[in-house]
Parts: structure tokens; C-alpha cells; sequence
């Protein structure tokens, strides 16, 4: 009997308790409870994007549609414009995120392996950037963009990336630099007795060992540019029209292209079918990206000295 109840309790705690079913079943639980509420907002738009208006005003339908309605679909991508929407969109999107991250992992670069004088100023000016509220300077910025000419211009999304001031350059500065620090400083004397040149270093040892700080850089750079409307809509203004400005204007988007005056009307399920296609883009993005993203933490893993 006791040797029975030891094997018992040894399946159940195991040998470090951390190995034992009870505390694998509760590891499994909160991941399902987690797993669930970021899925269910992504459950729930898929179900009512689906359904046509007889199932939203039916109390029996719940959750599953009868149909699929795929005329929810044909409404919202037609009332998004996609095609050239999604265009103007990756346009304002992909092109400063790019600089962004390559920008940030020059400034990383400089700050991790070169001592220079003021460097703590400029490094603590640089938290700074990011500390301060972004709406303090929204309005020095749009008098300084409009002497330049530049307002209602893709420059105006573009040459604050390009000159470090981008969408939260500044916490991307800090991910390159901690990656670079962490970079054995005998790669680069090793490389210096060779006669390797600055630009030798960065581009042949930091950049092929800092892949998974590229892509993570990017990955959320080109999210929190493509989710950003109040700059977009500031600064470039009807003349760069992005997914996400037209569906803040998609009931009257939608009554001008599909209504017509008519009695329809943009209801739950066409608006959710709409979001459904602005976020598709960045599902995509996270399904490619995945792949490197582990593939390049595999190959870039380094040992301490």
C-alpha cells in the first residue's frame, strides 16, 4: 500500500514537483485561459463577419452563423478601396519601419562600442524622446514640417525615421544596444588584427549576429506604424488615406459606396468583416516573420567569454 501511494504521489509531483502532472495540468490550464482571451476577440470577429443580417436580428443565432455570408466581405473590400488603400497603407508603413530599424541599429552600434564625449547625455536625451508624451510635440513638429513643405507628404513620416525620431525610435535604440554589448569584445580585437576596418565589423560580425534584434526591430516597428492613425492623419492628411483612417470613417465610407441612400447600411457584421481584412496584413507579417525570427536566434546564439 505504501509503496503504491509513493508511485502515485511520484506520477502526481513528480521528483522537483515541476514534472509532476498536477503542476504540468495547471501550466496547460492558464495557457488555454490565456491562449483563449487573445483569441476570443479574433473568434468573435470571425463568427459576425460571417453572418448575414436575418442571423444577427435571429435571438437563435448565437455564436455560428447559418451561412457563410461572404457578401459582408464584397462590401468591406469594396468600401475599403483595398487594393489601393492597402498600397497607400504599406506605403506609410513598410518604408519607415525599414529606415526605423536600420537607423536605430546604426545609433545602437555607435552608443554600445564607442566611448565619446557627452555619451551619457546623449544617451539619457535619448530616453528622453521617449519618455515625453508624444502630443508635446505634435504641435512644434507640424509648424516645423509645414516651413519645410512637407506636410501632407510621405517626407513627413520618412525624415523623422530617417534621422532617429520615428515612431519610438528610441526603445529600439536600447534593443540594439544591449544586443551589441552583449557581443564579445574579442570578435572585434580579433578582426582589428586582421585590419578589418569599422564598417567591416558592423557589417560582417554585429549585423549577422544581431538578426533576431532586426527582425524583432522591424516586426514592431511596421505594427505600430501600421496601427498608427493620429500621426497619419496629422501630418499627411487626406492625401494618404490608410485602412485604418478609412475604417474610423467606414459607416460613411460605406453609405456613400454601397448605400447610395438606400435603406442599407454599414451593420456589426460588415464592420467586423472590414476589420477582419485591415489586420490580415499583419497576421501575414507575423506568419513569415516567425520562421526567421527563430531561425535567426538559432544562428546567432553566442557563448560568454
Amino acid at each position: 500500500m505504501v509503496k503504491n501511494w509513493s508511485s502515485i504521489k511520484r506520477k502526481l509531483l513528480g521528483f522537483k514537483l515541476t514534472d509532476g502532472l498536477v503542476f504540468k495540468t495547471i501550466i496547460y490550464l492558464l495557457l488555454i485561459i490565456i491562449g483563449f482571451v487573445y483569441l476570443y476577440p479574433i473568434l468573435h470577429m470571425l463568427s459576425y463577419s460571417f453572418q448575414s443580417l436575418a442571423d444577427l436580428l435571429n435571438p437563435m443565432v448565437n455564436r455560428i452563423p447559418t451561412s457563410l455570408f461572404l457578401e459582408n466581405y464584397r462590401d468591406a473590400f469594396k468600401t475599403l478601396d483595398y487594393f489601393k488603400t492597402l498600397g497607400m497603407s504599406l506605403l506609410v508603413t513598410l518604408l519607415p519601419a525599414i529606415i526605423q530599424t536600420i537607423i536605430a541599429s546604426l545609433v545602437g552600434y555607435g552608443f554600445a562600442k564607442y566611448e565619446f564625449p557627452f555619451k551619457k547625455t546623449l544617451m539619457g536625451l535619448l530616453i528622453a524622446t521617449y519618455i515625453i508624451p508624444p502630443q508635446v510635440t505634435m504641435i512644434p513638429k507640424y509648424v516645423l514640417f509645414n516651413d519645410f513643405n512637407i506636410l501632407g507628404k510621405i517626407w513627413s513620416i520618412i525624415v523623422p525615421a530617417t534621422f532617429g525620431q520615428g515612431l519610438n525610435s528610441a526603445i529600439f535604440v536600447l534593443i540594439f544596444y544591449q544586443f551589441y554589448k552583449m557581443i564579445p569584445s574579442v570578435l572585434d580585437e580579433a578582426a582589428e588584427i586582421d585590419g578589418a576596418s569599422n564598417f567591416y565589423k558592423y557589417f560582417k560580425i554585429a549585423v549577422p549576429l544581431s538578426i533576431p534584434s532586426f527582425i524583432t526591430t522591424f516586426l514592431f516597428s511596421f505594427v505600430w506604424y501600421w496601427n498608427e492613425t493620429y500621426i497619419s492623419s496629422l501630418f499627411l492628411g487626406e492625401s494618404f488615406k490608410t485602412l485604418q483612417m478609412r475604417l474610423a470613417n467606414f459607416v460613411s465610407e460605406y453609405n456613400s459606396v454601397i448605400g447610395g441612400g438606400n435603406s442599407m447600411y454599414a451593420n456589426e457584421a460588415i464592420r467586423m468583416a472590414a476589420t477582419i481584412l485591415i489586420i490580415l496584413p499583419m497576421l501575414l507579417v507575423y506568419f513569415v516573420l516567425q520562421r526567421w525570427f527563430i531561425e535567426g536566434i538559432d544562428k546567432a546564439g553566442i557563448t560568454g567569454e
